[in-house]
């Protein structure tokens, strides 16, 4: 008799047991998204202080050891207090938005009072800005941990992510290879976790490269959304700043926090009331469905190259992809890219706004700038050579602004974006859509040049657009899921809410988002909790 109550005490014990454990949710850093990161501080079964923990754990596992991707140039110092307040914080009045106690990396050419802005260069160790970036302010402000500050092209001038300061960054999927630029620290250290958040620019294609490259979703607003102050500078017509993360949604949270009138950057005057009250309302995933797509041909590659073929059979599953979640998807042609592809339709102004741009910035340092102006910066000869030889070239150019090239450059751009607009239109799309580059980021060879990207759309006409996930190469020994491959959705002027809509439709259809082989998780980082 004893021995049959044990038995049913037992029995309902595992029952018991068992029902909890159905219930139970699952927490995995690599995967988790801000909402998850949310659930679990809500619980309590997570806190910022231990997040932070867990980051920094994985920085000193994969960033100069492992793998070696080589991404984080510092990591604040104050990271854990910092999370150690915003826990407080959150136990007596709650948490100040979506992002309190999340970790943020930062492009190391955005300024922060509290740790060295160098633009990856030898020559600016050291400097420190007078106050915050407008953004970097916002993330403060809404209880964002300023985590660290990773590697970039060195004042973001290339493709490839290499700087006199750091070296060469590597790809989280393949360590043969670069990850993008000219924001590739950022892309290489969220996708590797080392964060949960992070920050690119993007004067020719900086933001979405690395996410192309990653696996991860980078964000090009329209010209005016978002601030641009306190940011190292090229090009005032073409810089932009914006989000690099792992999911769409975490994109649209991160993109409420971002934008906003700055009386610093007067381009700002144009993004005002141009923004929802939030992007996260637009997170529904049959948005696809009824969407018109143009897709544009003229810029696949033309099978001159390997890699064409991989880039174009990802496209293609693309588009049939598409089509399966409702939407219309057809071809449609832009007369003016056969312009551009032979050289007779040039559009890049930067070179012709550099010396101003960065002569402005070392102002904005105050007095204790290490340097007063470009030709300064350049005599230092401290910089990673090929960028140096192209700064030397910026400097011949004098009284840039009223060189006749440059205004005829400035007039293409502008018919540039009047006739995408046109085309879309005409057609009556929501969205332009291609690859963002025609072949696989370049491998990280000697001075590696990162070519056939088809970023510029956004860069040269100043339309937002979004990269997100579009699929792989085959897997090969260096890359054992193969090379990431991004797709981009470029659209009208302040139409970031309905590229973030669709890109979450076709991201929550396809599911290609996935975690490094090279950097696999570590003790603590997955659990279950009620």
């Amino acid at each position: 008799m004893f021995r049959g109550k044990v038995e049913k005490l037992i029995g309902a014990s595992f029952l018991i047991a068992a029902l909890i454990s159905l219930n139970a949710k699952e927490f995995n850093l690599q995967t988790a998204s801000v909402e998850d990161i949310n659930d679990a501080f809500e619980a309590k079964a997570l806190t910022a202080e231990k997040l932070v923990k867990l980051c920094i754990a994985r920085i000193e596992a994969y960033d100069q050891k492992g793998p070696k991707l080589n991404s984080v140039i510092a990591v604040n110092p104050n990271a854990l207090e910092i999370a150690r307040k915003l826990d407080e914080e959150r136990n007596i009045s709650g948490p100040r938005s979506r992002i309190h106690g999340i970790p943020v990396l930062l492009k190391d050419n955005y300024d922060t009072y509290d740790m060295p802005n160098t633009g990856a260069s030898k020559a600016l160790v050291g400097s420190i800005a007078p106050d915050d970036a407008f953004t970097v302010e916002r993330l403060r402000d809404a209880g964002a941990i300023i985590f660290a500050k990773v590697n970039l092209s060195e004042l973001a001038r290339s493709g490839v992510s290499i700087s006199s300061l750091m070296g060469q960054t590597l790809n989280a999927f393949d360590q043969s290879r670069t990850p993008g630029g000219s924001s590739g620290g950022t892309g290489a250290a969220i996708a590797a976790t080392f964060g949960i958040l992070g920050t690119g620019s993007d004067t020719g294609q900086s933001t979405r490269s690395p996410a192309s490259a990653n696996n991860l979703v980078g964000i090009r607003p329209t010209f005016g959304l978002i601030s641009r102050d306190g940011i190292i500078p090229i090009s005032y017509t073409q810089d932009t700043a914006g989000p690099i993360t792992r999911y769409v949604a975490d994109a649209a949270v991160m993109m409420d926090y971002l934008v906003g009138f700055d009386p610093k950057d007067k381009a700002t005057w144009e993004g005002i009331d141009k923004y929802p009250e939030s992007y996260t309302s637009y997170l529904q995933k049959d948005s696809l469905d009824g969407a018109r797509i143009g897709f544009v041909p003229q810029l696949l590659g033309d099978g001159s190259h390997p890699d064409h073929p991989i880039v174009t059979k990802v496209t293609m599953k693309a588009i049939e992809d598409m089509k399966s979640a409702g939407a219309t998807v057809f071809p449609v042609s832009i007369p003016l890219l056969d312009d551009i592809a032979a050289g007779s339709f040039v559009l890049s102004v930067s070179g012709f706004e550099s010396m101003w741009t960065m002569d402005e910035y070392f102002t904005s340092l105050g007095p204790d700038s290490k340097f007063k102006n470009l030709k300064e910066f350049v005599a230092a000869g401290l910089t990673y050579k090929p960028i140096l030889d192209r700064l030397k070239e910026d400097t011949k150019l004098e009284n840039a602004l009223d060189n006749p090239e440059y205004a005829k450059r400035l007039i293409n751009q502008s018919r540039f974006q009047d006739k995408l607009v046109a085309t879309m239109d005409e057609y009556a799309l929501d969205v332009l859509f291609y690859t963002h580059q025609k072949r696989l980021v370049v491998p990280a060879t000697k001075n590696p040049d990162q070519v056939e990207r088809n970023g510029f759309m956004g860069s040269s006409s100043g339309l937002p657009a979004i990269t997100f996930p579009g699929g792989f190469s085959p897997a090969s020994n260096e890359a054992p899921v193969g090379v990431p491959i991004g797709i981009e959705f470029l659209g009208r002027p302040f139409s970031e809410a309905k590229l973030i809509k669709l890109a979450y439709s076709y991201e929550q259809f396809t599911k290609h988002r996935t975690t490094p082989p090279a950097t696999p998780s570590l003790p603590g980082e997955a659990f279950e909790y009620q």
